[in-house]
């Protein structure tokens, strides 16, 4: 499971022109799932997600993390996120998993991370055309995976 990370003053996902999710500052959260994830890449994700500290304290250092500040959180399914281009140009998509196997795991992804913050998650709509809009501050941007912990 991959997660792209993106510390921002606004985000909002829209469907057909229709706003679905959207938050102030936080964290829009892009989610990738592969065939073998499971329950304890979940666990794992939500947990370094959670306590990953970056946001700023009172001395302008990133010190302060989801559970911290309460800050909000955006998360969207993102299935390019498993893109592989090492042969030719067209991006293939084999290595991220079909929505038989994501899209469950992306509700208990965001049911968890719901939990363990205490907060409702707003999402996008899993398998749409979705278009993402937001304001990354910093520009803070960070990739997690849970194949390769950190």
């Amino acid at each position: 499971m991959r997660l792209v990370i993106q510390r921002v003053s606004q985000a909002q996902v829209s469907v057909a022109g229709e706003i679905v999710g959207q938050i102030g500052c936080g964290a829009l959260v892009l989610v990738g799932i592969t065939h073998d994830d499971d329950h304890a890449d979940i666990d794992y994700l939500v947990n370094k997600l959670a306590n990953l500290r970056i946001f700023d304290d009172e001395a302008g250092v990133m010190n302060r993390s989801l559970l911290d500040t309460g800050e909000a959180v955006l998360a969207v399914s993102q299935f390019t996120l498993y893109a592989s281009c090492k042969k030719g140009n067209r991006p293939s998509w084999s290595a991220a998993a079909p929505g038989a196997i994501s899209e469950p795991l992306f509700n208990q992804f965001v049911a968890s991370l719901s939990q363990k913050l205490g907060q409702a998650i707003p999402t996008g709509r899993f398998g749409a055309d979705m278009q993402v809009s937001l304001t990354n501050d910093g520009p803070v941007t960070i990739l997690l995976d849970s194949k390769q912990p950190a």
